[in-house]
């Protein structure tokens, strides 16, 4: 058996934590994942892991091997991808993940629009509004709103999302328009409870943020929703005010089934960033694909 093959079953299963998890990121059977690492283990004369009935741990000799196995399959990956590449293009499978609505708005487009030049390419974009595991799901690139303090993750910024208030013409000719942030309080307000704090909404007057300058007004609204898309739905059936990241609503205002109010005060914005593993040699198609969305998104002018 290739070294490597054991190799990428030790890793997968260490960072996994479980056989079963371990063969669906391969594509492999559990068997064959299980046997993969025990004809390591009888190759070194070491036991590297611990195996229970519900999951399975490291040994010291496990956890020094996963300190370096990674690095050194993602180098021998870019030296023969290099090769290949270098011939024929891309090719195998780039597994993503991103917040649903941006997925749903953005990153499905920018992945068509990226296949369209590397047919060799295939794609598992994977849809959540959690901050998933990289190395646990076996996921390449995510694309995430929002600062990240794991130590483990590179992030190559790709902008700023942008939130912006919305109403819809209906809903302002009825209830009126608010002039300040603290006119909230009197209206109904849609409750994005994605957000890290879905009731209190944040706001400054125009220009530099300056410290101690943020306005704070907590909303009080009958729809709560953990979706961008769903707020920006409800605000256009006139149910109320929105407070919604700038993607999620563009094609609404453009067409004036929503309009924005308080169009004086901004809210913080988000970084959008692309997030990879620390320690790791970015592939070289992980890199072109990373590369094509930072320039991708800046022509497609939804943040």
């Amino acid at each position: 058996m290739d070294i490597t093959e054991e190799l990428r079953a030790f890793v997968a299963t260490a960072q996994t934590g479980s056989f079963t998890a371990a063969a669906d990121q391969l594509g492999v059977s559990n068997r064959l994942t299980s046997k993969y690492v025990a004809e390591l283990e009888a190759r070194l004369g070491v036991r590297l892991l611990q195996r229970t009935t519900r999951r399975v741990g490291l040994t010291p000799a496990g956890a020094d091997l996963l300190a370096r196995a990674p690095a050194l399959l993602d180098d021998l990956d870019d030296l023969l991808a290099g090769v290949s590449e270098g011939s024929r293009g891309f090719s195998g499978v780039i597994r993503l993940s991103a917040p649903v609505t941006l997925g749903e708005i953005y990153v499905g487009g920018m992945l068509a629009r990226f296949a369209a030049a590397h047919p060799g390419l295939h794609f598992d974009l994977r849809l959540s509004d959690r901050f998933v595991d990289l190395a646990r799901d076996g996921i390449d690139v995510a694309f995430r709103i929002g600062r990240s303090d794991m130590l483990s993750l590179k992030a190559r910024r790709l902008g700023e999302s942008r939130t912006v208030v919305v109403a819809s013409p209906a809903y302002l000719a009825a209830h009126g328009t608010p002039a300040q942030p603290e006119d909230l309080v009197r209206h109904d307000c849609i409750v994005d409870t994605n957000r890290q704090l879905p009731r209190r909404w944040q706001f400054h007057a125009g220009g530099a943020l300056r410290e101690g300058a943020v306005r704070e007004v907590t909303v009080q609204g009958r729809f709560h929703v953990n979706s961008a898309r769903a707020a920006a739905e409800l605000a256009i059936a006139g149910l109320g005010i929105a407070h919604a990241p700038r993607f999620a609503v563009c094609g609404a205002l453009e067409t004036g089934a929503l309009v924005p109010v308080l169009t004086g005060f901004d809210s913080p914005p988000s970084p959008v960033s692309a997030v990879y593993l620390e320690g790791r040699v970015l592939p070289r198609k992980l890199r072109a694909l990373i590369d094509f969305a930072a320039e991708d998104i800046r022509h497609a002018g939804i943040l």
